[in-house]
C-alpha cells in the first residue's frame, strides 16, 4: 500500500508539472522572456522557499541545515540545471508541449539515471551498471523515433493549422536535447545535498519533507541562470517595458504564479512520494525515471488536448505512439532485473 501511495503522489506532482505550461496562453502583452522570468520567481524561489521551511527541525534554521555540507555543490548543479530549465522552456516554444517535453524529459531521464552512477564509480559495462547503460540506449532510441514523428509532423503542417506558432524542428530538437542533458544535473544536485537531508532527519523532520531544503538550493542556482538570460533578452529585444504595463500585471501575475506552483509540485511530490518507497530500493533508486516517464505521458495528453497533433497523418501518430512506448519501456527496463 505504501508503494501505491508513493507512486500516486509522484503522479499527481507530475500531472501538475505537465500542466504548468498551459497558463502561458493566458499571459497578455508580455514577451516570452518576461513571462519566463516572472514565473521563475514563483517556481524557483517563492514556492521552493516556502516548501523548504517544512524541512527545518524545531528550534533550528535553514542556515543550520545548509551548514551540514553539500549546499555549495547543490547550488552549482542548480546553475547547470538552470541552463536545462531555460532551454526546456525554449523547446516548448519551438516544438510544442508534446514533442518538446517528450524529447527533453526522455533525455533528462536517461542521463539523470546515468550521471549519478558514473560519479559514484559504477562500472557501466557489467552488472547493474550495464543495465543502466542499456536503459539509456533504449531511451535514446525512443527519442529518435519521437524526433522522426516530429519530422513527419513538420511535413504535414501548414501555417493555417499550425498549433505551435514558432515551430522549428531542427532548432527545437537541438534545444530539447541540450535541455534534457543539463536538466539531469537536478538529480546530481539532490545527491550533493544528501548531508542536508540527513541532518533534517536527524533533527526529527518527517521524511516527507526532509529533502525540501535541498530542492530550494538547486532551484536557487537555476533561477540565477534564467534571470541573467531573461534580463539580457529583455534588453536585447527591448522588452524591458513589459514590466511597466500596469494594466496586465494583475492577470499576468496570477497566471505566472499558477505556472510556478504547478511546476514546483513535481519535485514537492517526488520528495514526498520517495518517503513511501523506502521499502523498495529498486523503485526508490529509479524514482527520478518514474517522474520523467509520467511527465512525458501527461505532456502528450496535454499536446492532444491543445490540438498540437491535429491534422497529421495516421502514420505520424503511429510513429509517435511507438516512440512513447519505447521511451516509457526504457524507464522501467532497469526494474526488470
Amino acid at each position: 500500500m505504501d508503494i501505491l501511495i508513493g507512486l500516486l503522489i509522484i503522479a499527481i506532482g507530475s500531472f501538475c508539472q505537465s500542466s504548468s505550461y498551459v497558463p502561458i496562453n493566458k499571459v497578455k502583452e508580455w514577451s516570452w522572456e518576461s513571462f519566463w522570468l516572472v514565473q521563475g520567481v514563483f517556481a524557483w524561489l517563492v514556492f521552493p522557499f516556502l516548501g523548504s521551511l517544512l524541512g527545518v527541525p524545531a528550534g533550528g534554521s535553514l542556515f543550520d541545515l545548509w551548514g551540514a555540507g553539500g549546499a555549495g555543490m547543490s547550488i552549482f548543479y542548480g546553475i547547470l540545471w538552470g541552463v536545462g530549465g531555460l532551454t526546456f522552456g525554449l523547446s516548448m516554444r519551438y516544438l510544442g508541449v508534446a514533442l518538446g517535453q517528450s524529447i527533453a524529459l526522455g533525455t533528462c531521464a536517461g542521463f539523470g539515471t546515468l550521471f549519478p552512477a558514473i560519479f559514484a564509480g559504477t562500472n557501466l559495462f557489467e552488472g547493474n551498471g550495464l543495465i543502466l547503460l542499456l536503459g539509456v540506449c533504449i531511451t535514446l532510441a525512443g527519442i529518435a523515433v519521437i524526433g522522426y514523428a516530429g519530422g513527419l509532423r513538420a511535413q504535414n503542417m501548414s501555417e493555417e493549422r499550425a498549433a505551435v506558432k514558432d515551430f522549428a524542428l531542427t532548432k527545437g530538437l537541438l534545444v530539447a536535447l541540450l535541455a534534457g542533458v543539463m536538466s539531469a544535473c537536478f538529480a546530481l544536485g539532490l545527491d550533493a545535498g544528501t548531508p542536508i537531508k540527513e541532518a533534517a532527519l536527524a533533527g526529527g523532520v518527517d521524511g516527507l519533507y526532509a529533502g525540501l531544503p535541498v530542492i530550494f538550493l538547486v532551484t536557487l542556482g537555476g533561477f540565477l541562470t534564467n534571470a541573467a538570460y531573461c534580463l539580457q533578452q529583455n534588453v536585447a529585444n527591448k522588452s524591458i517595458g513589459d514590466y511597466a504595463k500596469g494594466k496586465v500585471w494583475g492577470n499576468n501575475l496570477v497566471f505566472c504564479a499558477l505556472a510556478g506552483v504547478l511546476w514546483y509540485m513535481q519535485f514537492f511530490g517526488l520528495e514526498m512520494g520517495k518517503s513511501f518507497l523506502t521499502g523498495s530500493p529498486v523503485l526508490l533508486a529509479f524514482s527520478w525515471c518514474i517522474l520523467m516517464a509520467l511527465n512525458v505521458t501527461f505532456s502528450n495528453v496535454w499536446g492532444i488536448i491543445l490540438k498540437e497533433w491535429k491534422g497529421v497523418s495516421t502514420k505520424t501518430i503511429t510513429v509517435l505512439v511507438c516512440g512513447l512506448v519505447i521511451l516509457i519501456f526504457s524507464l522501467v527496463f532497469p526494474n526488470l532485473f
